[in-house]
């Protein structure tokens, strides 16, 4: 599936939201850790509330363009067959818990968090993941905030490289984990 085969698009009806939490629970347990510690429960329970735009947030679904094409499968469609929308990822931005989250920029913080990089193993290699970050990036830039930050892990490499390619490098730790191979980068927005 090339790169021109998807969209992406931001997570607001109910079906957007329960799929978004499907895919983040995906992420959850394709990491294999206990991310208890980042209040991961609330955070499912509450989508709209932590990643709404009410609250300088914004919460992104990439979906198939192409509804008779698996991305996985090498057999042609057939003429009459239909499928509903295949998602193949999702990606999340907030204002730093620091902050007041009911004032988005220029008000409050003018430093966001991208969080829940999650693209489907099907669709990985195919450009959602970079088209994911560009969207959520340029959507923290017209929410006004003028820094992003992020954590990730030394084993998600193809994620790192990805980050150190749009612009994103080392910084210090925003905030204590109990991952101590915790990876910290942030990117200036102006």
């Amino acid at each position: 599936m090339p790169p021109s085969k998807f969209q992406i698009v931001p997570a607001q009806s109910p079906s957007q939201l329960e799929t978004a939490k499907t895919l983040i629970t995906a992420y959850t347990k394709w990491t294999n850790l206990d991310l208890t510690f980042q209040g991961i429960s609330s955070e499912l329970a509450s989508l709209s509330t932590e990643y709404g735009p009410s609250h300088g947030g914004a919460l992104y679904l990439a979906y198939s363009t192409d509804p008779h094409h698996n991305p996985t499968s090498t057999s042609p469609p057939q003429a009459e067959e239909t499928h509903d929308p295949i998602v193949l990822g999702c990606i999340a931005l907030r204002a730093l818990p620091s902050t007041p989250a009911h004032v988005p920029p220029p008000h409050g913080s003018s430093c966001c968090e991208m969080k829940r990089l999650y693209v489907t193993d099907q669709a990985r290699g195919l450009g959602v993941g970079r088209a994911l970050v560009d969207a959520i990036v340029s959507r923290a830039r017209e929410l006004g905030y003028t820094e992003m930050r992020l954590d990730t892990l030394p084993w998600m490499e193809g994620a790192i490289a990805l980050y150190r390619r749009i612009g994103f490098v080392d910084i210090e730790p925003y905030y204590e984990t109990p991952l101590e191979e915790t990876v910290f980068l942030g990117l200036d927005l102006r």
